[in-house]
């Protein structure tokens, strides 16, 4: 799609668009330049749209490059176009002070393309959608989220221990978890579920991320005290509160080279030996899409109901 010059007009489903500064790198340390990122986000966007619509997108922005200054956005830019579907939304937690922002929510392919065209490497979705809750006021989460981040002395081989330990422990609850590397050093578990709050998501995650650290206390903790961390993983579960967010599946990870956060199955988890085997890049990425299709596809088919405290 987009070439090596420096600015380029064409047509993404039927939307004419204006792609800029198509040279520039925005990975320096591999060269890695934008019209690259446009090129994988258009190639991945059918696999990654399921996971993006309906849902309030958050961006984190490098407009200089992966080596320069990076910024959260979570209201839609001045000079968004008309055609980008934008809701007003609340915002718990901001740290603005704010209590709404102008959302973008990312239901078809133009708009990946423009989301790639502003830098965004990073898109981040919280685990409810728009159409489920009152307007953003008591969310209701379609997804539980496991956020396996290893400390100092672990990684993500031993994210995948205790993300194997993790799925046998939801089998008790007739619930099955969907795994991806996180495109840095850990990974997330996606676990299917009907909707329901937000609030009792997060108390049966961090519920059985507290079971877990008991079980196996030497390998992991439910505890955010970095202290407690080394040579362990931490299960945070306190992604799926309503306020917060978790990078999509397929998103590129704003970092020195373009990580990918990247669906695996199951045998590969029990499979790794180094973090190596679990590092993919954006070619790596759509040549397993080639090679295996969506190792997600089906996650939202069959939702179980969240289990009762």
């Amino acid at each position: 799609m987009a070439g090596a010059q420096q600015q380029l007009t064409t047509e993404v489903d039927g939307q004419t668009m204006k792609l800029t500064n198509l040279g520039k790198v925005l990975y320096p340390q591999t060269g890695f330049t934008k019209a690259e990122v446009i090129d994988y986000y258009h190639q991945v966007a059918a696999l990654l749209l399921p996971h993006l619509s309906d849902r309030p997108l958050t961006r984190k922005r490098w407009p200089d490059g992966t080596d320069a200054a990076f910024f959260f956005e979570k209201n839609a830019p001045r000079g968004t176009p008309a055609w980008v579907r934008t809701e007003t939304l609340p915002t718990p937690g901001s740290s603005t002070g704010r209590d709404e922002a102008s959302f973008v929510i990312c239901d078809d392919v133009q708009t990946v393309v423009w989301l790639a065209n502003l830098a965004a490497l990073e898109l981040h979705v919280p685990q409810w959608r728009i159409g489920l809750s009152d307007h953003g006021k008591d969310p209701q989460a379609d997804l539980v989220v496991f956020d396996l981040d290893p400390g100092p002395g672990a990684s993500i081989v031993e994210c995948c221990d205790v993300a194997l330990a993790l799925r046998q422990l939801l089998h008790h609850y007739d619930l099955e978890g969907w795994p991806k590397t996180s495109g840095n050093k850990g990974m997330h578990l996606y676990v299917p579920i009907e909707p329901a709050s937000s609030k009792d998501t997060s108390a049966f995650a961090k519920q059985l991320a507290e079971q877990l650290a008991e079980a196996l206390p030497e390998n992991v903790t439910a505890n955010m005290t970095k202290a407690l961390r080394p040579g362990k993983v931490f299960i945070d579960w306190s992604q799926n509160a309503s306020a917060k967010t978790t990078l999509a599946p397929y998103s590129l990870r704003g970092a020195d080279e373009p990580r990918v956060s990247t669906p695996i199955d199951w045998d590969e988890v029990a499979g790794a030996t180094t973090p190596e085997d679990l590092k993919f890049l954006p070619h790596d990425v759509l040549a397993r899409i080639e090679e295996y299709g969506d190792v997600l596809e089906g996650l939202y088919d069959d939702p179980q109901p969240l289990p009762q405290s």
